[in-house]
């Protein structure tokens, strides 16, 4: 699609950090109404774009959409939704971060608009949107301020305030933003600090604007203990759909209808680098314990890969798996076969794990979620995939 790369080069010339981030999105086919859309799948940002739509923009207003769809992702707005009405938080979500992007189309929904401040998060805006008298109640969230008892200007106002926000309308489309309500939001933030990281480091802190302050949190360290980012990682990996059952209440419908239980299966692929660099027993035997008490849990196939230049030994595990063995190496490491062999199982496994030093030829890309353990002097191989080192494993030894 010529116009969605042509306005990345020009984020990338004008707002580097914001282009370097936009190149780690995964890209999806979209066939909607609006011209952009972005959410989180499996804690992934993904970018989905309607060329027809995305034309009918000046370069300008291009330019705009795009830097308004990082800032989703930057604010986690996908998945900080929660219980709360998702007409509404859409709409607090554009108020809280179109005000600081330039050249944004005329339409999009600004507080100004609203009669209100500027500045605020995207749960204060929520909070005043459910004030707005009759909005909630049009909108069937039945919050809406609907008293008879407000007179003179105040009514006015108010009154001009809902029929403003009832035309409001988001420019980006949002209703892809229920996919990233399967992920935990911890796990989520970590993938998305890692892409800050990376690019940080290639923008050379250029173009970062009024995000400055959001991205030097995400510069600091994480203090997510690594047994909860891998039980997350895996959890999310784990499940493959949902069942009803009457045991638990359904959210919106309450006991008229009965709720969801969602369903798990782990189908893992763990690489297992049998390079010297990577021989740290200790380590690994912490590693697979970790990996072993979580499988147990649930019904779960895992194929263990030990590769150095070449897969050189398969072990697959069915059931509750009782022990992944000891396979040393050596020599030169190419990353890949793990994942050419990984794409050609049937079935297709949810994710990689893949314990390595990183150093060694990777894939340009990978459709599979994958989670990168490297060794205490690794390095991150690409720039996909989730990270967890082994030297914050040590730690907790």
């Amino acid at each position: 699609m010529r116009q969605l790369e042509d306005a990345i080069v020009r984020l990338l010339k004008q707002r580097p950090f914001y282009g370097h981030f936009l190149l780690q999105f995964r890209r999806r086919p979209y066939q909607g109404r609006k011209a952009v859309a972005v959410t989180l799948i499996d804690a992934l940002p993904t970018l989905m774009v309607s060329s027809q739509h995305f034309a009918c923009f000046s370069s300008d207003e291009q330019q705009a959409l795009l830097e308004h769809l990082v800032k989703h992702i930057l604010h986690l707005h996908p998945c900080r939704r929660r219980d709360r009405h998702p007409r509404l938080w859409d709409l607090a979500c554009d108020l809280a971060i179109n005000p600081g992007i330039d050249n944004m189309p005329a339409e999009a929904p600004r507080p100004e608009r609203l009669k209100l401040g500027l500045g605020l998060a995207a749960e204060e805006y929520y909070d005043q949107l459910r004030l707005i008298p009759r909005l909630g109640d049009q909108l069937g969230a039945g919050d809406g301020d609907n008293s008879a008892d407000i007179s003179g200007e105040q009514t006015t106002d108010r009154s001009a305030a809902t029929l403003e926000a009832m035309q409001l309308q988001p420019l980006d489309d949002h209703q892809h933003w229920q996919d990233a309500e399967r992920t935990p939001e911890a796990l989520s933030e970590q993938v998305v600090r890692q892409m800050v990281q990376s690019a940080w480091h290639e923008s050379r802190d250029e173009g970062a604007g009024d995000l400055r302050a959001l991205i030097h949190s995400y510069l600091t360290p994480p203090t997510i203990p690594w047994q909860q980012i891998l039980r997350q990682f895996i959890g999310t990996a784990g499940r493959v759909g949902k069942t009803a059952t009457w045991k638990r209440a359904h959210r919106r419908f309450d006991q008229t209808t009965p709720g969801i239980r969602k369903k798990q299966y782990l189908n893992l692929v763990v690489g297992i680098d049998v390079s010297d660099s990577t021989d740290t027993q200790p380590l690994r035997e912490t590693f697979a314990g970790e990996l072993l008490r979580i499988a147990q849990a649930r019904q779960s196939r895992i194929t263990v890969l030990y590769a150095g230049s070449r897969i050189q030994k398969i072990s697959t595990f069915s059931g509750n798996p009782a022990v992944i063995e000891t396979f040393r190496g050596g020599g030169f490491t190419d990353l890949r076969p793990i994942f050419d062999y990984a794409r050609l199982m049937q079935p297709r496994p949810a994710a990689i794990i893949y314990l390595t030093d990183g150093f060694g030829p990777a894939p340009e890309a990978s459709d599979i979620p994958t989670l990168w353990v490297l060794s205490p002097e690794g390095q991150k191989p690409v720039t996909w995939g989730l990270e967890l080192r082994l030297d914050k494993l040590l730690e907790t030894l």
